[in-house]
């Protein structure tokens, strides 16, 4: 399985071409020479069971050295003795199950017959294949059975086809197939991912993992029906701070440095023939690598992956560095993700601004859909946060204005937003704050632009607010100028008259001076300036996050300093604001200011002049007279671009 059609290329170049690959699994099978599998099955997850039974059993396969064996018998030993896969959260029906299925039945086929332990775990392959496949058609319609868009659907299902295709059994591999058959087509076709970067570092390598078994075992190439996978790497590349290392945090994100897997981006890069996923994983495995490894919130984390990067890695793909071609603004409209940067170089500033209904357009109407038609429960977005509307700014090697990361009750507020009488969206609060939602409450992003280093987009946010707040209207218009500055303008407007609330939370205490509010992080500097009336203070906000159900005592918490904006009670409010990123080693001042329009709202920078139109489309001053939404100029790139507001 998987293997047998490669062993001929690989032995002979394990001291060649493939070398560093063969050098990265002999040390992970050292390291587990170096453990000890727990004896009775521990309170936290044992998923890291499967991928190290795999990565011993290649190693024996292609060598037949007897210590591989021996070793992965112990492994393999101490799996079959817990008497379930599992023991804080669903034993036998979760991630453990999957996950242990997978590598386990690779290990049994790549071990063979004449394997001491063949019979024992030939029988408990197939009664832990029994329990989870009985519990999927059990539980059809709810929970990850039918969570298409979701990590536990894909890695439990994928567990239980390997299992199938190892011991025969066709009703599993069948079942494996029908449901991955509808992800596929379900999958949004831009490549976003509703869970974020951390969980599609998790999730995304086992929708690869299935096509590559299905292929494997019945000949049936679906790599170019599954879109999203075809258009995946875009989205991860572009959601890649500057400098590759770190990630944006939208979504639930442990850290900003879980976001990495050298073997997907090897599999893309080989299925796609996509020279950048060529390059990052390249530069992951040579830069990135051990500190990912041991920095990261993800378990069992890009370790294991040892045995996947040797099998996936393909060098007929040449690399192509992202910088030589790829766009510096891109745009995810299922997920209404708008990104923007400077340049590719770990200096460069970059902003990631989103707006879409729960778990995307396609996974919102496709669910609510389904749901009404078969009584079934099929978003589980519990990884997407309540923030349409909010974005996240890095300059400078630093993170400026910051996400959460990871929390279990999820608000609105922990966000860059607007809180609307200290309030902030409607049923948020809680894990899943999605579940139970009316169709009509959808965030859209709209007006788009995203062009030679330069992005407008306007998120509508209003429906996500209470109804007894009465909002009427809640547009957020972002703007990232060619030098890396933001325009925000927030039109706000209730039946009521209300209190509007602009947050900006940033990794460190902020600084005031004068009327301006600074932000710092290492080398990386921005100014904020509110160019309408508002009462500014700071406040600390905490957050606190269990990552994983199955280890119930472990706990990540936040602090972020968040400063406070907020305008008079009225029925409407304008909030204009500017961000100034600059070195915090070397600071340029500030020189955002406000232009007096005929009509619209204007910014001048110096060497840049950004303008955006009234309510009724239309800008009249500095020169210009446009039905436009935005008129932005930089004197040093030579840009003038007019964005015209096309819905999007």
């Amino acid at each position: 399985m998987l293997i047998d059609h490669r062993l001929d290329e690989l032995r002979p170049q394990l001291d060649g071409r493939y070398a560093a690959h063969w050098r990265r699994l002999v040390e992970q099978c050292d390291w587990y020479r170096t453990q000890t599998p727990p004896a009775e099955h521990p309170s936290a997850s044992i998923t890291y069971l499967g991928p190290a039974a795999a990565n011993l059993a290649l190693a024996y396969r292609l060598t037949g050295h007897e210590h591989y064996r021996v070793e992965a018998a112990r492994w393999i030993s101490a799996a079959i003795g817990f008497p379930h896969w599992g023991k804080a959260h669903m034993p036998d029906h979760d991630l453990d199950a999957g996950w242990l299925l997978h590598g386990l039945s690779l290990a049994y086929a790549w071990l063979g017959d004449d394997f001491e332990l063949a019979d024992e775990l030939r029988a408990k392959l197939e009664l832990q294949g029994t329990r989870l496949y009985e519990f999927a058609v059990e539980s059809e319609g709810s929970w990850w059975s039918s969570s298409y868009w979701q990590n536990h659907n894909w890695i439990c299902y994928t567990g239980l086809a390997a299992a199938g295709y190892a011991l025969g059994r066709k009703d599993w591999t069948e079942r494996a197939k029908a449901n991955f058959a509808t992800v596929i087509e379900l999958l949004p076709a831009d490549g976003s991912d509703m869970e974020g970067v951390v969980y599609w570092r998790y999730g995304v390598p086992w929708l690869a993992t299935y096509l590559d078994l299905l292929q494997d075992q019945e000949g049936l190439d679906w790599w170019d029906r599954c879109r999203f996978l075809a258009n995946t790497f875009s989205y991860r590349l572009q959601q890649c701070a500057p400098g590759f290392e770190e990630n944006i945090d939208h979504g639930d994100c442990h850290d900003r440095r879980s976001g990495h897997s050298v073997a997907l981006y090897y599999k893309l890069a080989s299925a796609y023939r996509i020279g950048e996923a060529q390059w990052l994983a390249s530069q992951v495995a040579e830069r990135f690598f051990w500190r990912e490894a041991y920095a990261s919130g993800v378990k069992p984390g890009v370790m294991p992956e040892a045995y996947l990067e040797l099998l996936w890695y393909d060098d007929s793909v040449p690399a192509v560095a992202p910088a030589e071609s790829t766009p510096l603004s891109a745009y995810f409209p299922d997920l209404g993700l708008v990104t923007a940067r400077t340049g590719w170089d770990d200096q460069a500033t970059m902003v990631s601004f989103k707006a879409s209904p729960g778990g995307g357009h396609q996974a919102w109407e496709t669910s609510h859909r389904l749901d009404t038609e078969r009584g079934w429960d099929t978003l589980s977005a519990g990884h997407h946060h309540p923030d349409a509307g909010s974005f996240v700014l890095t300059s400078h090697g630093a993170f400026l204005a910051v996400d959460e990361g990871y929390s279990n009750r999820k608000r609105a507020g922990d966000h860059n937003l607007i809180l609307v009488d200290g309030q902030g969206f409607a049923d948020e609060d809680r894990y899943h704050v999605y579940k139970g939602a009316p169709y009509e409450r959808q965030a859209r992003m709209v007006d788009v632009l995203a062009a030679d280093g330069v992005a407008h987009a306007t998120a509508r946010i209003a429906a996500m607010y209470p109804a007894e707040l009465e909002v009427e209207r809640l547009d957020r218009t972002l703007v990232f100028t060619p030098a890396g500055r933001l325009v925000l303008l927030d039109r706000c407007a209730a039946r009521s008259p209300r209190e509007w609330t602009f947050l900006l939370h940033a990794d460190w205490p902020l600084e005031f001076d004068g009327d301006d509010v600074v932000l710092r992080s290492g080398s990386a500097q921005a100014w904020v300036r509110a160019h309408s009336p508002v009462a500014v203070s700071s406040a600390v906000t905490e957050v606190e996050a269990n990552p994983t159900s199955s280890t119930p005592s472990l706990r990540l918490t936040r602090t972020m300093h968040t400063l406070r904006a907020t305008a008079e009670r009225s029925t409407t409010a304008t909030l204009l604001t500017t961000i100034e990123p600059t070195s915090s080693l070397r600071p340029e001042k500030a020189s955002g200011r406000r232009i007096d329009l005929t009509r619209g709202v204007g910014i001048a920078f110096e060497g840049e002049t950004v303008l955006l139109a009234d309510d009724d489309g239309f800008i009249e001053g500095e020169g210009v007279s446009a039905r436009a939404k935005a008129v932005i100029r930089s004197e040093e790139s030579g840009l003038s671009l007019v964005v015209e507001g096309e819905q999007s």
